[in-house]
């Protein structure tokens, strides 16, 4: 008896640390973070990172339970960032793009197992016969065999690295390959790709400023980016910034926190995509190698860490000037995703996973967890009590 009473009152010890503040939002697991202190270790971290601008956005049970934007869209002008400030997107773009690729699967125009040349031979890498093994699954789970970008090698030619769908390196030249397949599929140019993509993705979910191609609208609204010392990135600094007004798939989408959150709750919600289209887009099919001694897969679009007891879709994106970063949990209907104009966003999305995961108050975490022992341990004596107790009366009998 004394041994039920002890694990109700650890029981209830647990329900009562759990309970949900209404000024709060809740960690990954379900500890509240005060929104003042998410705020504050925000606005704390930007300053000790040097990050001029951010849009950040946290979503709980499948909806923005908290939005905030942070510094300045331009510094020397002190524009602040507002809900109207559009920064690049970056890698964001990939998972984004990855879905796209699926409503093609899902109308049968294209096939995730089919060779790309049999749709668009591809001239720039004729010379080299393997890249009529490379299919769209390939591309998507960075198994093409590509460098990142050509301009990353010193012959400035694209090259394949190793056998097509034996390995995984990280390109995005093969991702711009395979929209150079859609566009050839749908017969039109970058701008009528675009246009697809607003139909298919953006108008659906009410993306009303996410693009590939920059509008009027993301141009007059668009964050100036700076450097790692804080410097203005001006275009003469940035051999890209011309090549992002074109239709990039894996680097060009633009987009702010709002917005963005847009499509994770509809990934979240399973909406858009019919369910074999989902499990296609999180089966793992890439190792991407040891991080924070946690390793680290790809599905079709995303990086999927194993972390215990967690489910987490991620991607960080990094173009010159501007790095974001985003989580989520389809499942718990759980993440966040935040937009910076400086290069350390990604950096603070990373850090921010360990924050986000059990909130600000580590010892109460501690605490929790040692009540949890606690009562394990006691449930184990009471097992073994009972056992020992049964053998004692047998042997009596």
């Amino acid at each position: 008896m004394k041994y039920t009473v002890g694990i109700i009152l650890i029981l209830s010890i647990v329900f009562q640390s759990c309970t949900k503040s209404v000024d709060a939002v809740d960690s990954y697991f379900g500890f509240d973070i005060p929104k003042d202190s998410l705020q504050s270790y925000l606005q704390n971290k930007m300053e000790s990172l040097n990050i001029p601008g951010m849009s950040f956005a946290m979503i709980n049970e499948g909806e923005v339970v908290y939005h905030e934007t942070f510094g300045y869209a331009n510094v020397a002008e002190k524009i602040p960032v507002s809900d109207k400030t559009i920064f690049e997107a970056a890698s964001l773009s990939k998972p984004v793009f990855a879905f796209f690729v699926m409503k093609y699967v899902e109308e049968g125009k294209l096939d995730l197992d089919k060779p790309l040349y049999e749709y668009l031979p591809y001239p720039d890498i004729a010379h080299d016969e393997r890249y009529k093994k490379i299919t769209a699954r390939m591309v998507l789970s960075h198994r093409t065999g590509f460098p990142n970008w050509r301009g990353d090698t010193p012959e400035n030619k694209l090259h394949i690295k190793f056998e097509p769908g034996t390995d995984y390196f990280y390109s995005g030249e093969g991702y711009q390959y395979l929209a150079k397949v859609l566009k050839h599929i749908e017969d039109t140019d970058w701008e009528g790709l675009e246009q697809q993509f607003q139909e298919k993705i953006a108008a659906p979910f009410g993306m009303e400023h996410t693009v590939f191609i920059q509008d009027a609208y993301s141009i007059a609204n668009k964050a100036e980016p700076y450097d790692d010392d804080g410097k203005w990135i001006n275009p003469e600094r940035d051999r890209d910034s011309i090549v992002r007004y074109q239709f990039v798939a894996p680097a060009s989408l633009h987009s702010e926190a709002i917005d963005f959150s847009k499509w994770m709750i509809a990934v979240m919600n399973h909406e858009g995509l019919q369910q074999q289209s989902y499990a296609e887009l999180f089966k793992v099919h890439s190792y991407v190698g040891e991080f924070n001694s946690f390793k680290v897969n790809y599905s079709l679009g995303f990086f999927v860490p194993e972390v215990p007891f967690a489910n987490i879709f991620l991607h960080g994106g990094n173009n010159f000037g501007f790095t974001c970063y985003f989580a989520l949990d389809p499942e718990d209907k759980w993440g966040y995703v935040l937009f910076t104009n400086s290069e350390y966003g990604e950096q603070l999305g990373s850090e921010f996973a360990l924050y986000a995961m059990f909130g600000p108050n580590m010892a109460k975490v501690y605490s929790i967890l040692a009540v949890f022992a606690l009562g394990i341990i006691l449930m184990i004596v009471f097992v073994i009590r009972r056992i020992r107790k049964r053998i004692r009366n047998r042997k009596n009998a």
